[in-house]
């Protein structure tokens, strides 16, 4: 299977090192970001992973951001990425630095809660954003958890009160959604990404029972998905909390058929679902799951 994955990234490879958004598109980062995890995972040569890290170095700004483009600075997120891309490399051990010491000096924008604010989660909670000058939400924030914790950063108060947050943002009948509880006390509706990405983020923080209603919620639905990015996030989730459905490799076989009807996967979203395919088989070399202590995989049906 990691041969196969491999094969279908090879086209979208650059020759500086770079990784296209599609077969023959252009170079983006957070393409690069989320491919060089996959390839990682996939057990790709160290000569080619330090291409792409080389690749990824000349995006980051002298602050330690790394942004979607630089055109686009104050959109961030990719930088939580891009340490985990560097993890390992010693030519990026000082660029993986100062996308460490960015991460854990910036925030989202947090109000204090006022009485007439229609939604319900606490907004003094600090996680991060999708983009500066905004509010944190789960899914960036998630990544910034898992690669602090990567890094030995886990006791950090920022991380800690991320984890807080996260919790916090869990909706009351199990799940995620983008980072909302209850608006005019009505319920959201959890959504799989989110909810797998928090999953993986908080998994060896809480005990099993605090988010068994949203690992009862994913199970649920793993059954149903068929986009990239819901179905691989919905597999990391499980397994970080050592959950591995029986069907997974159909369910993935599944998605990627979708692509005659609806063209080729963008390469980020492929590539998540290629981790969510990986992380059931060697969660200790998952780039997305090193952070956790290594737990053998429970086959649900």
């Amino acid at each position: 299977m990691k041969n196969c994955y491999r094969e279908v990234l090879s086209v979208r490879l650059l020759s500086d090192g770079g990784i296209a958004d599609r077969p023959q598109g252009g170079f983006r980062v957070d393409s690069t970001v989320w491919g060089v995890l996959s390839l990682m995972a996939s057990g790709e040569s160290a000569d080619r992973l330090e291409l792409s890290r080389a690749r990824l170095r000349t995006e980051q700004a002298r602050d330690g951001r790394v942004s979607v483009s630089k055109d686009h600075s104050n959109s961030y997120w990719p930088t939580a990425l891009a340490i985990l891309a560097w993890s390992g490399s010693a030519l990026s051990r000082s660029a993986q630095g100062l996308a460490i010491t960015f991460l854990l000096r910036v925030t989202g924008v947090h109000p204090p809660k006022r009485a007439s604010d229609a939604a319900a989660h606490d907004p003094l909670l600090k996680g991060w954003p999708w983009v500066g000058n905004t509010h944190s939400w789960i899914e960036p924030t998630a990544l910034a958890v898992i690669a602090l914790k990567t890094m030995g950063y886990g006791q950090h108060d920022r991380v800690r009160e991320a984890i807080r947050m996260m919790l916090d943002r869990q909706l009351p009948h199990g799940g995620w959604n983008y980072g909302n509880t209850l608006t005019f006390g009505r319920e959201l509706h959890p959504m799989p990404e989110s909810t797998g990405a928090a999953l993986t983020g908080l998994a060896g923080e809480v005990d099993r029972q605090t988010v068994s209603r949203s690992l009862d919620y994913l199970q649920g639905e793993v059954d149903r998905l068929r986009t990239p990015i819901s179905l691989g996030w919905a597999l990391l989730g499980l397994a970080a909390w050592g959950v591995r459905p029986a069907n997974g490799e159909a369910l993935v076989e599944r998605c990627l058929a979708n692509q005659s009807r609806y063209g080729e996967y963008d390469t980020s979203a492929l590539c998540l679902l290629f981790l969510g395919a990986l992380a059931g088989e060697s969660p200790a070399q998952h780039p997305l799951l090193t952070h956790l202590d290594s737990t053998p995989a429970i086959l649900v049906q």
